[in-house]
């Protein structure tokens, strides 16, 4: 009888486990901005893909960042979910990101930086929504103002605007 109840407490463990990890996310109830592909273990459309809207992105871990870019003057305020509560709640399971635009522009962005900075993916500038016009829907912020050592061009190339998808390879 006791191998019995180890066994079933080891096999809860295991359902346990395995529940933390492999999680169907919510679907999207407003226009999709954001689709992550690749090597993720929780979706939400054919279970390989991952949708988000504004609001499941608002939902995550979301901050403001004070800061200044080379691409505007002066510092504003932008506002949206750390890229690595975005990662997450995919279950990002690599270390390289491919960051699509919507021109198609791509980068290469290392999961690493998301665990080392505040790298957001920006959603609002000065509390209004980021339109595509502005560098929207989605801008990949670094922390540029609290950590001068980003301002370089590696770095600048890997903040990219106008995000439409991410590719986690």
């Amino acid at each position: 009888m006791k191998q019995n109840f180890v066994a079933g407490i080891m096999l809860l463990g295991v359902f346990a486990f395995t529940g933390l990890h492999a999680q169907t996310l919510s679907k999207p109830t407003g226009p999709v901005i954001l689709t992550i592909t690749g090597n993720i273990e929780n979706t939400n459309t054919d279970g390989k893909t991952a949708e988000f809207d504004r609001n499941m992105l608002m939902n995550l871990e979301v901050v403001n960042q004070k800061t200044m870019t080379p691409w505007s003057e002066g510092v504003d305020v932008y506002r949206g979910p750390l890229l690595r509560s975005v990662m997450s709640a995919v279950g990002a399971k690599t270390d390289e990101l491919s960051v699509t635009a919507l021109n198609d522009y791509s980068a290469k962005v290392p999961k690493k930086d998301a665990e080392d900075y505040d790298v957001i993916l920006a959603m609002d500038m000065n509390g209004k929504a980021m339109s595509v016009r502005d560098k929207g829907p989605l801008f990949l912020l670094y922390p540029f103002s609290s950590n001068p050592s980003l301002n370089n061009e590696v770095i600048h190339n890997r903040s990219v605007w106008q995000i439409k998808s991410i590719n986690v390879e």
